[in-house]
């Protein structure tokens, strides 16, 4: 014959305590998150793991406060930069971010036109290489001021010559100056030009699906107003972004643990009100309405040794009340345990 089905809890049976706690245990436990190696076998995981969404089409390499402080620096660079580059070229030169974003490299070479004149530079310390998009017709005014014009826009783009080019790599070269002169607290940094190209189309300085930081910046000189692009690949800028982050990390922990408290003289002449009250006895509304002027209201005795001393509308203290040289005094005997009570 076939065997009967066991009750299970919830067919009518009530649960006892111990199916009970095992419920609210079940319920408050943690999911284990699900992992699973290159072979598709299951991975054991510690209890706490967890497992964040990546983005493989937009990928960020930057968290959200790491991201600020880098626009902070940039914002610090671009500032200090148009001042000198105002200083070197004897003319208003104004500078503005447009943006700070993260790409793929492909999709960077993709936004730089053509023509163009792009500079690849090296950062000695640190590996990967860098590259500077400068608008040719912006490149071409700078050149004109720098031999001695009025720094007027130059019609028409095209493709700068040799010695365009190295009059253009002056300007260049204090672009990163300035840019590393931004992370000295981290790491002392020296850069050096290291080639030039006409076309975003051939460049082939890092793999494709590598992530690049992309500042664009709005340059004006004269009646000339275009589009300067760094774009520094993420392998290079990782150690000095940790470095900024761990330097900020201990900045903050060590106002977190140095600051004490400290009495202030000011506080010396703040005025506190003092009261002294008991819990005496209690009336009827019939018996407060017939009170009279001259009227003696009796307090047991004991009320005077449970005194409490409220400091500004907050009891304190309790204490006890007697007499100092014909002066009404408490004498406080201890902390008030409770809690603050409102009046």
């Amino acid at each position: 014959m076939p065997e009967e089905p066991q009750d299970q809890p919830g067919d009518g049976e009530l649960l006892d305590q111990t199916d009970i706690d095992a419920l609210i245990a079940e319920a408050m436990d943690e999911p284990d998150e699900i992992i699973y190696d290159p072979e598709g076998n299951k991975v054991a995981t510690q209890k706490g793991t967890r497992i964040e969404p990546y983005d493989f089409r937009n990928p960020i390499f930057l968290t959200e406060v790491e991201l600020r402080r880098v626009r902070i620096r940039h914002e610090e660079f671009i500032r200090y930069l148009a001042a000198r580059l105002s200083i070197f070229l004897r003319l208003e030169y104004s500078l503005k971010m447009s943006s700070l974003a993260t790409l793929t490299y492909s999709k960077f070479t993709e936004t730089i036109p053509n023509p163009a004149h792009v500079v690849l530079f090296k950062i000695e310390q640190l590996f990967g290489v860098g590259v500077i998009d400068i608008n040719p017709r912006l490149a071409l005014t700078m050149v004109d001021r720098m031999l001695g014009g009025k720094g007027h826009s130059v019609q028409g783009e095209r493709y700068l010559t040799e010695i365009e080019m190295n009059l253009v790599d002056d300007v260049v070269g204090i672009v990163l100056d300035e840019w590393c002169r931004q992370w000295k607290t981290e790491q002392d940094l020296d850069t050096s030009i290291i080639g030039h190209e006409s076309n975003g189309r051939f460049l082939e300085t890092a793999p494709s699906d590598s992530i690049m930081l992309i500042l664009t910046m709005e340059a004006g000189v004269g009646d000339c107003s275009e589009a300067i692009q760094i774009g520094i690949p993420y392998y290079t800028l990782e150690p000095i972004i940790k470095k900024m982050h761990e330097n900020k990390e201990k900045e903050i922990s060590h106002e977190v643990v140095g600051s004490q408290k400290v009495w202030q003289d000011s506080f010396d002449k703040v005025t506190i009100p003092v009261r002294a009250e008991w819990d005496a006895d209690s009336l009827t509304v019939k018996e407060v309405a017939h009170l009279r002027p001259g009227d003696v209201i009796r307090f047991p005795r004991t009320v005077l040794n449970e005194t409490r001393v409220r400091l500004s509308n907050t009891c304190k203290f309790t204490g006890e009340v007697g007499l100092d040289n014909n002066r009404v005094a408490v004498k406080i005997n201890e902390k008030f345990e409770e809690k603050e009570e409102e009046l």
